[in-house]
């Protein structure tokens, strides 16, 4: 009877130490609400259990999300700042094996705090790296990696060269995103190369785009760009339908550098949300199921960048989209959500 029980408990014993080896405990920390994000998120979860690690079977994640959607003056900035740190603090006490941070502020001002725990960080949503505290482009540094948005500002314009050949000037509005700002800086630099100017405005998160957009239209802009900038998805694309509608009337085309959810851009060029993720979620399983050091792993991105053109929104403003670029491209309709 005494060898049954000692058994048994053996078993029990070996059954939850296996079975602890074999669980996963990831937390997620997001600043801003939107849905890009959420893509990005889904991705990553979706390349998990592609690998066999499934929620609510052996893994558990939890996903903490910071609004920053508002206007912030300096001192709710700080704000945010301080609630990234506690919420970091608070994630740290849980003890998780991963922490996947999504959008730049979330990486850049909460890795430290996890790497000095020993957690390793993954980090999406994220357009440039540096931005984020990596050595360089492709290698993040001792303690964390990811998958990354980046974008060549030379390839998306010689692009959008070959659908407006005369194009000597692009407007760009954005609000204080990381992102964007880092676009924007690098696209003013590098565009020059190719004989064009960018003319770029910044507003406020809670603002309409209108009047910059009137602005840099009495200037003579040829077409507006759109960047990587959470400013474009609030409101349920509030500021993206307002600056389209006035472009629009103008018979201005639209370009979109990055890919979200609405329509109206003669054609967007860039890495999806959903797909970055998704390569997050390799680094992950390299990291939870092969113990690979995070830092060893290089920065991701999205190999060959996805191109679509809408042809009724270059039809209403009279572009004819050139055979050049719709080999390459693939085609949407207007009501694509």
């Amino acid at each position: 009877m005494k060898k049954s029980i000692c058994f048994i408990i053996m078993f029990l014993l070996t059954f939850s130490l296996c079975h602890a080896q074999d669980s996963f405990h990831i937390e997620v920390l997001q600043v801003s609400k939107i849905n890009p994000f959420d893509w990005a998120y889904e991705g990553f979860v979706e390349e998990l259990a592609n690998n066999g690690i499934v929620q609510g079977q052996n893994l558990i994640i939890n996903r903490h999300i910071i609004d920053a959607d508002a206007d912030a003056g300096l001192w709710k900035k700080v704000g945010i700042l301080l609630k990234i740190k506690s919420t970091a603090s608070d994630i740290i006490k849980t003890k998780p094996d991963l922490v996947l941070t999504i959008s730049t502020p979330a990486t850049k001002y909460s890795k430290d705090k996890f790497i000095s725990a020993g957690i390793p960080v993954v980090f999406t949503g994220v357009a440039v790296p540096q931005a984020v505290g990596c050595a360089t482009l492709t290698q993040a540094g001792p303690g964390f990696t990811g998958a990354s948005l980046y974008m060549d500002p030379v390839s998306s314009f010689k692009l959008t060269r070959l659908a407006l050949p005369d194009l000597k000037t692009i407007g760009i509005i954005h609000s204080d995103d990381d992102n964007a700002i880092a676009f924007v800086e690098e696209a003013k630099e590098k565009a020059l190369s190719l004989g064009i100017t960018v003319i770029s405005d910044e507003v406020g998160k809670s603002d309409s785009p209108v009047q910059a957009a009137q602005k840099m239209i009495d200037q003579g802009v040829q077409a507006f760009g759109i960047p990587i900038d959470a400013y474009y998805a609030l409101r349920e694309y509030e500021p993206t339908s307002q600056l389209l509608e006035i472009i629009g009337k103008n018979k201005i085309p639209a370009i979109c550098f990055c890919h979200v959810g609405f329509s109206g851009a003669i054609f967007y060029v860039g890495a999806e949300f959903k797909k970055i993720g998704s390569l997050s979620g390799t680094q992950a399983v390299r990291i939870l199921k092969e113990g690979s050091a995070p830092g060893d792993l290089p920065v991701l991105f999205q190999e060959d960048l996805t191109i679509l053109v809408d042809l009724n929104a270059s039809k209403n403003i009279g572009i004819e989209m050139p055979l050049q670029l719709l080999q390459i491209a693939k085609t949407v309709d207007s009501e694509r959500k």
